[in-house]
């Protein structure tokens, strides 16, 4: 007795199948960003750090200017033709 008519048992096989195919290919790409790991060196110990502490930086800042104020004319009348 079929629980799943045939179409229903296609989508379950393409589910499936499309399941399968995603892990296996993010299962390579994981395995060659690995492989390509393996040869690499850590990164070498940072250097002490100093004892004295280090001097402030001050960073000179220019203040903003106001543009000046421009003075209009007196407002003109427009004539439209017809």
């Amino acid at each position: 007795m079929d629980v799943l008519s045939v179409q229903g048992q296609g989508a379950l096989y393409t589910a499936i199948v499309l399941i399968a195919v995603i892990i296996v290919v993010h299962g390579i790409k994981l395995a060659r960003i690995g492989y390509r790991t393996l040869g690499k060196k850590l990164p070498p110990d940072p250097p002490p750090e100093d004892k004295e502490p280090r001097e402030p930086v001050y960073f000179l800042v220019e203040r903003k200017k106001r543009r000046p104020k421009t003075e209009y004319s007196a407002p003109r009348r427009i004539d439209f033709k017809k």
